[in-house]
């Protein structure tokens, strides 16, 4: 259904779903977060009201009370409180840090993510790092867990997760609860098959890590990749 067509009340969700979060104006988003105008306005309306008496700026919004948000008809404690919240969340945002993602360099900086998911455990795991471009971590995730001494992995979750977070390039690991570093025919043969995957879908494998209690084995390290 086209948008024009939408009661205006609909018109920011609905725009929000088809278009995304940077199609909306600032009166459609006050007008989602409110929910709903009055008997004489939209949400949109409204919201353009609020937005005017404050020359259209939201430090300026967020420095109003809820008394002063509730003289606006159809601004109740629940919407004025709604606002209020929705500032003071944007405010904190603005206020933290960026949290540096790690960087991966060699098979030895892989080890010391892994081994904190791996190292102790009885049975066995399959793991990944996401990585974008610059090598910088992205997103981790355990993939399956398995027996004593067995876990497989499907290749297509390991992918989806990778196209999910736009990576460029995966590090895979599982651990040998039993402290056997040496890969087992398994270990070799799946290795290939996302190595293979990843070549179709321009998503590089750059190692694969068997992680024991305190060592690992690098496919990459030992020219198995």
């Amino acid at each position: 259904m086209s948008i024009k067509f939408l009661a205006e009340d609909d018109r920011p969700r609905e725009k929000f779903l088809l278009k995304g979060k940077n199609s909306l104006s600032d009166s459609e988003l006050l007008a989602i977060i409110m929910g709903s105008g009055n008997r004489d306005e939209t949400a949109v309306e409204l919201a353009r009201k609020i937005l005017a008496s404050v020359n259209n700026n939201w430090n300026q919004l967020s420095l109003l009370s809820i008394k002063d948000l509730m003289k606006f008809k159809g601004v109740g404690e629940v919407k004025a409180i709604s606002i209020t919240t929705a500032l003071e969340i944007g405010r904190r945002r603005a206020n933290q840090e960026i949290p540096e993602k790690p960087v991966i360099t060699s098979s030895n900086s892989a080890y010391q993510i892994f081994r904190n998911h791996l190292s102790d455990l009885r049975t066995e795991e399959f793991w990944a790092i996401f990585l974008n471009q610059s090598n910088k971590v992205i997103h981790i995730s355990q993939l399956t867990q398995g027996g004593i001494n067995q876990s497989i992995v499907d290749v297509r979750v390991l992918f989806k997760t990778a196209l999910d977070h736009f990576s460029t390039a995966i590090i895979i690991a599982h651990n040998h609860p039993s402290g056997n570093l040496k890969p087992s025919r398994e270990d070799i043969d799946i290795t290939q098959q996302i190595k293979t995957a990843g070549n179709m879908l321009n998503i590089q494998l750059l190692d694969h890590l068997i992680i024991t209690q305190d060592s690992y084995f690098s496919f990459a390290d030992d020219g198995l990749l």
